[in-house]
């Protein structure tokens, strides 16, 4: 469909840090987030769902969108020019794909550990970049990075992120990295603990032994009824 395009910010948790998904175009030192656009036949929500199952290979991502970005400065056709024929396309001055997009942006939460990410036909490579290390973007990328991050923290307790970015158990500890992570600040380990066991979120089960037996912490794991929030559109 002319004129509208998707962009996906993809969390992941390496159980230290916040990673994003960026890829980088087949020789052109460009870097982007995964993005597309949507077929005639197939929903906004589908198309993304779509591309992020070909970048990480998974289903059922939590996915949310987050904002709509059509600022008359987005357009960049020289850029994509560029993308097109140096991966051997020959295009017309008037191809549709230099024309001005409006981009539906989402944000998605995965488990690190479960995937294999996979470039497109158009890139070399997709990489993990942790929020410090983040490549120079490309039009307005930074911009919705920037915005899924502030939207993310927002949401942090709403939502419960955590629950998308851990295995099915997990010790306090580790949730406490998850939302300083996403916080990009350290929190006091007995107020966070006194916070989340006050929630009734979580179910508490055996005890992860992995050292002397007076100091293994207890593993947790989300309460079923809560184990997915709904997508957003």
């Amino acid at each position: 469909m002319p004129h509208l395009a998707y962009d996906s910010v993809i969390f992941g948790f390496n159980g230290k840090q916040l990673k994003i998904l960026v890829l980088e175009y087949h020789n052109t030192d460009f870097f982007a987030l995964p993005g597309g656009f949507v077929k005639r036949d197939e929903s906004v929500d589908d198309a993304v769902k779509r591309g992020l199952r070909e970048r990480t290979g998974l289903e059922n991502i939590y996915l949310e969108q987050f904002h709509t970005f059509g600022d008359v400065s987005r357009p960049a056709p020289d850029v994509m020019r560029t993308i097109l024929m140096n991966n051997g396309y020959e295009v017309k001055h008037d191809y549709w794909m230099f024309d001005r997009f409006v981009s539906i942006a989402y944000y998605a939460l995965i488990n690190y550990e479960e995937v294999s990410p996979l470039p497109d036909e158009l890139s070399d490579s997709i990489n993990w970049y942790s929020l410090d290390e983040l490549p120079s973007l490309m039009m307005d990328h930074q911009q919705i990075v920037d915005k899924a991050l502030e939207t993310l923290r927002e949401n942090l307790d709403k939502k419960l992120v955590g629950m998308n970015l851990l295995p099915q158990k997990f010790t306090m500890k580790n949730l406490q990295k998850v939302y300083e992570a996403v916080l990009g600040e350290k929190l006091r380990r007995t107020s966070f603990q006194r916070k989340m066991l006050s929630k009734d979120i979580l179910v508490r089960h055996e005890k992860l032994f992995n050292g002397g037996a007076h100091k293994a912490p207890y593993l947790y794991s989300f309460k079923s009824k809560i184990v997915k929030e709904p997508e957003k559109v």
